[in-house]
């Protein structure tokens, strides 16, 4: 068995090895990268299987077209859809919901989170409440946002917000508290005050992690949307894929999972493409 210090030894040694022996890394080298090309054919492939497996199964007859349309019949029914007038006000309505719940629960969490995982008084404040609102289930609370918000777009914006905003504040707490302490050290012996150290150190060293944490908590509001919609609503993807399934138009249900999926993918490329650009230095030291 090897030791710590043989490993590190060892790392040291690969870190080291030619630039010609990187040039062609394996496909299932630990923690290595893979060629570019077979990246991307991986990728696609990850999506051309299950569409190849769904038009085997509809063209062929063996799924039942009222649970499985065609994609032909999906791709009909979405040029309906927006022939109609209707599909373009529903993404618009979803995505501006999805934005403002949001950018309101980002708002509040993240310097709220970092105050809790720079300071210990600041945590025994507000984690113990917030660890117990983030395990109610968000359901549950759709009858007293009714009684509070109404039935209106505050009430489909509110259970975004709460859907998101209690588990961003805990994991925007755990990136700050990861935050070494021999950085905070070094900066306090080069003279900064506590000021500077959390604008200038603590703030640059959280903000990958919470542009991280950015990432996943959209993909829940995407998900908090549907229940947002179902709720007393005549507009949005979520309302549009119910009132599909009250007329069995299991091809209008496929359009509409298919386009939240493709919004949900736009955001997180999005926030891929954006981390780089606005954090230059998380990416020097990752590299």
């Amino acid at each position: 068995m090897a030791t710590i210090q043989q490993v590190q030894v060892q790392a040291q040694t690969e870190k080291a090895a030619p630039i010609a022996r990187r040039r062609r890394p394996g496909l299932f080298q630990l923690g290595e990268d893979i060629p570019r090309g077979a990246y991307l054919s991986i990728a696609v492939a990850s999506f051309l299987v299950p569409v190849a497996l769904w038009c085997v199964l509809t063209y062929s007859g063996r799924a039942n077209a009222l649970i499985l349309p065609t994609p032909t019949h999906m791709f009909q029914a979405a040029v309906e859809m927006y022939q109609s007038g209707d599909l373009l006000p529903d993404i618009k309505i979803s995505v501006t919901r999805i934005g403002i719940g949001f950018l309101l629960s980002a708002v509040l969490a993240i310097p709220l989170g970092i105050l809790m995982g720079a300071y210990k008084c600041a945590e025994a404040a507000h984690e113990p409440f917030v660890g117990f609102v983030r395990y109610i289930p968000v359901p549950a609370l759709i009858p007293l946002v009714m009684v509070v918000a109404g039935i209106d777009e505050p009430a489909k914006i509110l259970l975004i917000f709460l859907g998101t905003y209690f588990q961003m504040v805990l994991v925007v707490a755990d990136v700050t508290r990861q935050v070494p302490k021999d950085l905070l050290n070094a900066a306090r012996t080069l003279g900064s005050n506590r000021i500077q150290v959390l604008f200038n150190v603590l703030l640059p060293a959280t903000l990958p992690g919470i542009l991280d944490t950015c990432r996943t908590m959209i993909g829940w509001a995407w998900t908090y949307l549907v229940i947002a919609e179902v709720v007393a609503t005549s507009s949005g993807l979520g309302y549009s894929i119910m009132k599909a399934q009250r007329f069995s138009r299991a091809d209008e249900i496929f359009v509409g999972i298919f386009i939240l999926g493709l919004l949900g993918l736009a955001t997180d490329m999005v926030f891929k493409i954006v981390q780089p650009r606005l954090l230059p230095w998380a990416e020097a030291q990752r590299s």
